[in-house]
């Protein structure tokens, strides 16, 4: 019997690029003349970006220039998940951004029927917050490939670890 190849569909950023994008932002507010002797700023920690700004005017335009280094750097929105705008201290106001990683399971529950109901020759398989997809053929792998980025899933979906 011929071996199985397969490959995983998962749902990750590129956390180097994310990196990138930030220190682009960095230093776009620190020349940037509207946001002269402005406190404004963004930090990492782990999966959530905490943007800090002095007004709602300012928080506006942070998000806008950080979406706009995303895109540059070729980072999905879509992996973006907006909390709500606060006031903080000193008048300030803050906001939260989780960045999302992996699928989640109503979703992947989705991925997999969508791929069973297309009736490839394909076992997909869901492990944790990623969906492995394995098969004799790598023609039908490839097909599956072709088919879930037609599809337009809501989510930016990467695949992977092709074997």
């Amino acid at each position: 019997m011929a071996k199985d190849s397969s490959f995983d569909i998962t749902c990750e950023p590129n956390l180097m690029e994310v990196d990138n994008a930030l220190g682009q932002l960095e230093k776009e507010l620190a020349t940037r003349f509207d946001f002269k002797g402005s406190e404004a700023k963004v930090l990492r920690e782990e999966l959530v970006l905490k943007l800090n700004a002095e007004s709602e005017m300012r928080m506006k335009n942070l998000r806008g220039m950080l979406e706009e280094k995303f895109i540059k750097r070729g980072v999905a929105l879509q992996f973006l998940d907006y909390g709500k705008e606060e006031d903080s201290l000193g008048g300030n106001r803050k906001q939260d951004i989780t960045i999302r990683k992996g699928i989640p399971i109503d979703k992947a529950k989705e991925i997999v029927r969508f791929i069973k109901d297309k009736k490839f020759k394909v076992n997909p398989a869901i492990q944790a917050e990623t969906i492995r997809v394995s098969s004799p053929s790598k023609d039908a792998l490839q097909q599956v490939i072709v088919a879930v980025k037609g599809h337009g899933f809501s989510l930016p979906l990467t695949f992977g670890n092709y074997r």
